[in-house]
């Protein structure tokens, strides 16, 4: 995709982000997980931050950089259920507002930072495109916020676990109970049941 003459490139990346789109509306997530391990205490013990600009949201919890790599938020996981929901009096699937929740809430993060923020990246997958697992943080009334938390926060999408069924960040759960307990966003349909229990085992 990076590859193509400019003149053939934007018609390309909206392809590819239809793609990407269509299929998670239908309950894919076509984006992979880590092919490693991902040593989540590198955050904390050795913050390394990229600066990122984000193109599209491509899932519930990625999007396209204008650098064509993938980035695929490590700490958070989109809802991946296509069965019929109402959410603000309008009919919709738990995947489409995860989606539409990943575009609102990109757009919020760029606006402060000149469509550009910073991630810390845990590790990549080869191939084109190329998969980053990272955590990206933006700017909210002058506090640092992580996107992740922020999209659990919302209710627009759920802390990650990992095969075992543990949060990737023990945070974001406490995050995603305060939604929940808030009936914020998702949670706010009465007959909406966790998708990940029993846990998802591609989740991270």
């Amino acid at each position: 995709m990076i590859a193509l003459p400019s003149a053939a490139r934007a018609d390309t990346v909206s392809d590819f982000v239809g793609y990407y789109q269509n299929a998670y509306a239908e309950g894919r997530d076509l984006i992979p997980g880590p092919q490693i391990p991902l040593d989540i205490s590198s955050i904390a013990s050795r913050l390394d931050l990229q600066t990122v600009s984000p193109k599209a949201a491509l899932s519930g919890s990625a999007f396209l950089g204008a650098d064509g790599d993938v980035i695929k938020l490590a700490g958070v996981q989109g809802c991946l259920s296509a069965e019929p929901l109402e959410f603000a009096g309008m009919p919709t699937t738990c995947a489409m507002i995860s989606l539409a929740g990943m575009t609102a809430t990109l757009d919020e993060a760029k606006a402060d930072a000149g469509d550009a923020f910073p991630c810390h990246v845990f590790a990549q997958n080869p191939g084109r495109p190329t998969v980053r697992f990272a955590e990206c943080f933006f700017v909210e009334n002058g506090a640092v916020r992580s996107l992740s938390e922020a999209l659990i926060c919302k209710g627009l999408a759920f802390a990650a676990r990992d095969r075992a069924g543990r949060p990737v960040f023990p945070e974001y759960l406490q995050a995603e109970e305060t939604a929940r307990g808030e009936q914020a966003g998702i949670w706010a349909n009465g007959q909406f049941t966790h998708p990940y229990h029993p846990v998802n085992p591609s989740t991270n």
